[in-house]
């Protein structure tokens, strides 16, 4: 067994480097909520120069960002529209119908990327009073759960045309936005001229510990702002973690095209693995989902059976495994990964 923990969990399982560490060390600090923090606001601004967006807010996570967004744009009793893969439905604990008290319609995108011609087919009447009235549409890029698959900017352009036809607002959870920019060469404030709220964030292939960015116009961050502090997110001195989200826009975004060849190399040698099922040409940026087909094998089995060998992995479904290349891998690490599942399969 290797000395070294190899964990393609998460992307979010990446540690702060020296030079991030230094420049947490050395920000320059302030009280953020009385917009006293330089770091913070030099975020600030770099977000809103990159996102072409009028404003933006730094959140301790991505979550949260998306609560608020949902909060800021709906009342509650209206109605979300998202693919069914997405964030929102599946990973945030119920809080849009917690927190926002709004309901959320599934659509059924190709690998979480739906159309304008798919969101046109369940809109309704917004003066028809027994349903719930329409009020957001919800897109996820990367979509995590659709196999990390980015969405084509024309496909975005689409929906949000589609969407502002029938008076609804727009937003996106850019958890992997950087991901998606990366892969595709479109500019992150093409992607955000489509919405009307988006976030990125910190923590997943940029590295940082903590952090997400909450953006849009002056209206909607002010507005934001009464949920941060409603919610629990304000911060004081909080330029010791701007400093490395600012670190990791300025050295890590333009990297994520290695992670995104490593997981085509992970990808490669799993569809070698006799009782695993991948396909390939599917997984587009750092995110691996395969099957585990090798009789009395089940997921949860195998992610125990390398994690002895000293590989992580994450169980997805009841038969499916994600694992998720980033800066704390190298191509080496990959066939450490690749030998461990091997030998599991084959004990």
């Amino acid at each position: 067994m290797q000395n070294r923990f190899i964990d393609l969990f998460s992307d979010t399982k990446t540690k702060p480097s020296a030079g991030m560490r230094k420049a947490m060390a050395e920000a320059e600090v302030g009280d953020e909520q009385k917009m006293e923090d330089p770091t913070v606001n030099r975020l600030r601004e770099r977000i809103c120069e990159l996102l072409g967006t009028e404003d933006a807010l730094f959140l301790p996570s991505g979550t949260m960002a998306n609560q608020i967004a949902i909060r800021v744009h709906c009342r509650p009793g209206e109605e979300v529209i998202a693919d069914k893969t997405a964030h929102i439905i599946n990973s945030e604990g119920g809080g849009p119908g917690a927190n926002a008290g709004v309901m959320i319609r599934s659509l059924d995108g190709p690998n979480g990327v739906f159309t304008g011609e798919q969101l046109q087919a369940v809109l309704r009447d917004q003066n028809y009073r027994y349903a719930a009235r329409q009020r957001l549409v919800s897109l996820e890029n990367t979509s995590n759960s659709g196999f990390g698959t980015v969405w084509p900017l024309a496909t975005m352009q689409g929906v949000a045309k589609t969407a502002r036809g029938a008076g609804l607002s727009l937003h996106m959870d850019g958890a992997r936005l950087a991901n998606a920019c990366v892969k595709s060469g479109t500019k992150a404030r093409d992607y955000a001229a489509c919405v009307d709220s988006l976030w990125l964030d910190y923590t997943k292939g940029l590295g940082a510990p903590v952090g997400a960015s909450l953006a849009g116009s002056k209206e909607f961050i002010k507005e934001a702002w009464r949920h941060k502090q409603m919610m629990g997110g304000s911060m004081r001195q909080s330029g010791v973690i701007a400093a490395a989200a600012l670190y990791a826009l300025e050295h890590n975004w333009d990297r994520l095209a290695e992670d995104h060849d490593n997981a085509r190399y992970l990808s490669e040698g799993i569809a070698n693995i006799k009782g695993l099922e991948i396909d390939v040409p599917r997984m587009e940026t750092n995110l691996v989902f395969f099957e585990v087909t090798k009789p009395g094998w089940t997921p949860a089995r195998l992610v125990e059976a390398c994690k002895e060998r000293g590989v992580g992995l994450g169980a997805n479904t009841a038969t499916r495994i994600r694992a998720v290349t980033h800066l704390d891998v190298n191509r080496a690490d990959i066939d450490t990964a690749l030998k461990a599942i091997s030998d599991a399969l084959a004990a």
